[in-house]
């Protein structure tokens, strides 16, 4: 047996800008809520090895894992997978990304297998990474539709000074 999910979400940016925002992976502590560090251990062109570390659970656990991610620009399609796995057997997580004009949609898909020893398994995971990606994805697109939106124009000091009498 194994686990998979399909979550969305559209973006109100163009998908240029969805794009670069999502893959700059320093940017993850920001656009994620779950990350509190990202170190990039290699960069080979489209593809990525980064260790990602998360902010420590209610019981003080701080999980990390290393991943690598290959970026498709001409496709809009990015394939990764944990290197370490962790508690998975496996865990393949593919993002698109549709052109809808001025807007984006961004999809994650997840395939994995937990592994007999794991706390959870196949379905109880499932459950767990809709239930936390629904709170990312909509994050990832509140901080990517501030950081894309165009600045707001300044007032200057174009006004004359108030006379009191």
């Amino acid at each position: 047996m194994s686990g998979h999910t399909e979550n969305s979400v559209e973006v109100d940016a163009n998908i240029d800008a969805v794009w670069r925002l999502t893959n700059e992976l320093e940017r993850w502590p920001v656009l994620f809520t779950e990350y509190a560090e990202v170190e990039i251990v290699e960069h080979d062109g489209p593809r990525w090895r980064f260790r990602l570390t998360m902010h420590p659970d209610p019981q003080g656990n701080v999980w990390s894992w290393l991943s690598e991610r290959t970026l498709d620009e001409a496709r809009h399609r990015v394939t990764a997978r944990r290197i370490e796995p962790g508690w998975f057997e496996s865990m393949d997580i593919t993002w698109t990304y549709e052109d809808l004009g001025n807007r984006t949609r961004m999809t994650w898909v997840q395939d994995f297998s937990m592994r007999a020893d794991s706390p959870f398994d196949d379905v109880a995971m499932t459950e767990r990474i809709n239930r936390n990606t629904a709170i990312q994805i909509a994050h990832v697109r509140d901080e990517v539709e501030r950081l894309a939106a165009p600045p707001v124009p300044s007032m200057g000091r174009h006004f004359a000074p108030v006379e009191t009498p």
